[in-house]
């Protein structure tokens, strides 16, 4: 089974930048795509953007569109999220997780990455 491990979280200034990381390990063949969670305090855990594993395609929800970027080193079986103009609404614990099909959940997660924003 591929472990995940997300590192790069931390505090930064509402209109600051971090860059999360996502290393895979084991048979990463098995990766059809990645994404991107998140759960804020009290709230229910949402998507924040997915990248086809093998063609590199991006998708992104609609409140990170044009501030998070998503990509991925296969070389290093790491994915990026790249996120900038931060605000404080992005407060979240984020997760990496991947699927192994087209029509799979997400059903392996890392351990997940606090990113707070102060104002």
């Amino acid at each position: 089974q591929v472990q995940l491990v997300e590192s790069g979280g931390g505090l930064v200034q509402a209109g600051g930048s971090l860059r999360l990381s996502c290393a895979a390990s084991g048979p990463t063949f098995s990766i059809y795509a990645m994404a991107w969670f998140r759960q804020a305090p009290g709230k229910e855990r949402e998507i924040v953007g997915a990248i086809i594993w093998g063609g590199g395609t991006t998708s992104y929800t609609d409140a990170v569109k044009g501030r998070f970027i998503i990509s991925r080193d296969n070389a290093k079986n790491t994915v990026y999220l790249q996120m900038n103009s931060l605000n404080p609404e992005d407060t979240a614990v984020y997760y990496c997780a991947l699927k192994q099909g087209y029509f799979s959940e997400y059903n392996n997660w890392g351990q997940g990455t606090q990113v707070t924003v102060s104002s």
